[in-house]
């Protein structure tokens, strides 16, 4: 019998922390199920694809990284189809669909997918199924779930629209027809599938995508169609659907509720973690794919055991010595904040700039690390080494060993410094950790957890406390995985970012960095609170040496660790190259840290070349008590006292104000005094080419400064709000208007 020939498909993914490699393996496992193939690529793989050649349909899963940047492995293909070279019908015989990963807590929300797009279409490339927009800053889910259902419907018209050009163009040519015709082997397809009118029916999709996505509208116009086509799993079949390569009906295991007797009285349950309530708890469930295992994982005995203290990629890292821990705030400020300083004299080619950052290499908390050992029952093998090798019938499309996984590597290495144990476990997780749990009740609330009926009580039980894998084990005891799943789906454990705070020209051979110890409050699935890894991690190691503001520092104190960093230029957030050029700094909290640098080398500066001409200089910063955590005052109003700060205006939001006329008067927060000085900004941006940084917290104040900074357009220049977000567009790619903003 002659063999079936699937219709194919390409998936290419730039993924900069893994959740679109994650989507786009997903899409390509699933592809079998739908009667398709998928060729899968990362797009830095440029000898498994061309697209000059390619004339099946291509689908494009990229995130975003930093300000709007590319991921690592998209960069190198962002800038070949950014060559002014190309000409505009380069990709004619394209047909594309994308889904953007991106979070609308930062600037330029998935501005890697837009850039894509936009140079495809430039390029001749025809979409075949609306873009999807997914904000990570409300749940990636919300947008990734519906654009998987439509899909698979819209690859297949667009195969079958191809075949069809294909055929006529071919029928032309055998005809050998006179009468010249189109050149019909660019497929046009349409995508009215997904264009609907009734914008009503598309509002909790379009709440978390951007008024221009046209995706936000196409969920619920291809739902009807997927439902048909999905295949129904048996009733009471869990067992057959976790073997389903997609999206599965579960039924409920939950008994249903019933009335109690008369004068007995009820109980009112509440939902948590670990129990549900109705609906939720008695609805049939659709779960996601059984992610197919990929890794064997073994254990061996080490003849020796070698102490391996650091990270194991040395060659690119710097191990230097804390010189110095000072804690900036008071003891009852409501966050503690630190100043450290780093020694780097011992590496003279470590030189920064103000603005640029640094990467942390932190470890996992050694008890964190005996807790999962013990968890999974492998405390006596932890020095053993670990061998991890592919599994030969995997039917994971592109499957590969972990490449931040060296060999030779114990047991404890691996947890303590290779996998992101305090990572959010993702639904696909969630899925795989049903298999193996012995309760019915906790297989059932797992299964709810990563359902869609389940997103809202995953969001605010899993996503929105930062639940680590660690605690989730721990509220669900029957639920025993293996290493190798834990390896298969912990993410690596990634470097901190932090901002320098020094210039190197003041502070020779020094780096110093200020950060705020993290906390965790306590919830459901975390009984006690707990402390960010890394800053909790520095906080300990330098405890309880820091020296307090305006105490002297003790001789006898121990000497202080040494930790490893990695330099991160940061070429656009920098001081002005031209010092007549006035700018204007934000940075409420720890967000201050990188202006002390910017005006530590303006003094240096000024001191050098006492006659030159120096731009105006301003800083609104804020925090809550004048008396406890105004981090750098002396220093701050120092510059003042010097000229090198031309303005400094500060507000404390949680200061009691004497009176209600005084309270009204009073900035609270950093965007009421930019609003009180509105003229002097909007004319030092507009009128005289200066620059404005913002740097701190990317939910709250970064999205109030930018409000702000609208607001004081639209009434400065008396202009409406399109035209206010146009010019504040051109400030930002202009490099003028400049964020570090984290979430």
């Amino acid at each position: 019998m002659p063999v079936e020939v699937k219709p194919r498909f390409v998936v290419l993914y730039g993924s900069q922390k893994g959740q679109a490699q994650s989507i786009a393996e997903g899409i390509a496992e699933e592809a079998e199920q739908h009667g398709l193939v998928a060729d899968l690529s990362c797009l830095n793989e440029t000898t498994k694809y061309n697209l000059e050649k390619e004339n099946d349909p291509v689908v494009f899963i990229v995130s975003t990284t930093g300000d709007g940047e590319p991921p690592d492995n998209a960069l190198q293909f962002v800038k070949r189809i950014k060559r002014k070279a190309l000409s505009t019908d380069h990709y004619k015989h394209l047909c594309y669909a994308l889904l953007a990963l991106g979070d609308t807590n930062y600037a330029n929300f998935c501005n890697c997918g837009k850039t894509i797009e936009r140079r495809l279409q430039d390029l001749g490339a025809k979409q075949f199924y609306a873009t999807g927009y997914a904000d990570d800053g409300v749940g990636l889910e919300v947008v990734v779930d519906p654009w998987l259902e439509g899909l698979w419907n819209a690859i297949r018209g667009a195969l079958s629209k191809m075949a069809s050009d294909r055929t006529a163009h071919l029928k032309v040519n055998t005809e050998d027809s006179a009468e010249e015709t189109p050149d019909s082997s660019t497929p046009d397809v349409q995508i009215s599938l997904l264009s609907i009118t009734d914008h009503q029916n598309c509002e909790s999709v379009g709440a978390a995508v951007e008024t221009d996505s046209k995706f936000a509208c196409a969920a619920s116009s291809v739902a009807s169609v997927v439902s048909d086509l999905r295949p129904a799993s048996p009733a009471g079949s869990i067992g057959l659907a976790s073997q389903c390569h997609g999206t599965a009906s579960i039924p409920t295991s939950a008994p249903k509720t019933q009335a109690g007797d008369v004068g007995v009285p009820h109980v009112v349950l509440a939902a948590s973690l670990t129990c549900s309530l109705p609906p939720l708890s008695e609805s049939s469930l659709n779960v996601p794919a059984l992610p197919p295992p990929y890794l064997d994982v073994s254990l061996q005995e080490a003849d020796t055991i070698e102490q391996i203290v650091g990270p194991l990629n040395k060659e690119t890292l710097h191990e230097v010595p804390v010189s110095k821990a000072v804690q900036l705030t008071r003891g009852d400020s409501v966050k503690t904040a630190i100043l450290l300083e780093l020694d780097i004299s011992a590496y003279p080619m470590m030189t920064y700039q103000p603005g640029d950052s640094f990467d942390v290499f932190c470890p996992n908390r050694a008890a964190e690390v005996d807790n999962m050992l013990s968890r999974l029952g492998l405390q006596d093998q932890r020095n053993h080494l670990v061998n991890i090798s592919l599994r030969k019938d995997t039917k994971k499309k592109g499957a590969q060993v972990p490449s931040y996984i060296s060999q030779n590597i114990s047991l404890l290495f691996l947890l303590t410094w290779c996998l992101e144990i305090r990572g959010i476990p993702k639904k696909a997780f969630l899925r795989a950790l049903v298999e193996h749990t012995g309760d019915s009740v906790q297989r059932r609330r797992l299964q709810e957890l990563c359902s869609k009926q389940g997103a809202a009580d995953y969001n605010l039980y899993v996503r929105d406390p930062s639940l680590s894998i660690l605690e989730l084990l721990t509220a669900f005891p029957s639920c025993s995985p293996p290493l190798s799943l834990l390896i298969e789906h912990l993410p690596k454990l990634q470097p901190r970012p932090y901002s320098a705070a020094s210039s190197c020209l003041t502070h020779s051979g020094k780096l110093h960095f200020a950060f705020n110890v993290v906390e965790f409050p306590a919830c459901t699935g975390r009984p006690m609170g707990r402390r960010g890894l890394c800053t909790g991690w520095l906080f300990d190691l330098i405890n309880p040496s820091p020296v307090f503001p305006g105490k002297a520092e003790s001789s006898n104190s121990p000497a202080l660790p040494k930790i490893h960093v990695s330099l991160r230029p940061n070429c656009s957030f920098r001081p002005p190259s031209d010092p007549s050029v006035p700018f204007m700094m934000v940075g409420p909290g720890t967000g201050v840290a990188p202006f002390i640098g910017f005006l530590q080398q303006r003094a240096e500066e000024r001191q050098k070349n006492p006659e030159g001409v120096f731009g105006e200089t301003w800083l609104f910063f804020g925090c809550r008590h004048r008396d406890r955590d105004y981090l750098f005052r002396e220093e701050l109003e120092g510059f003042v006292s010097s000229g090198t700060l031309s303005h400094l205006k500060v507000c404390f939001s949680r200061d009691d104000r004497e009176d209600e006329e005084s309270a009204a008067a009073q900035p609270r927060y950093v965007q009421h005094n930019l609003l009180l000085n509105s003229q002097h900004v909007t004319d030092i941006l507009l009128r005289q080419n200066g620059y404005l940084y913002v740097c701190g917290d990317a939910k709250n104040m970064a999205k109030d400064v930018n409000e702000t900074l609208l607001e004081m357009i639209k009434t400065e220049l008396q202009v409406d709000q399109l035209e206010a977000m146009k010019r504040l567009a051109g400030l930002r790619e202009e490099k003028r208007y400049l964020q570090d903003i984290w979430g």
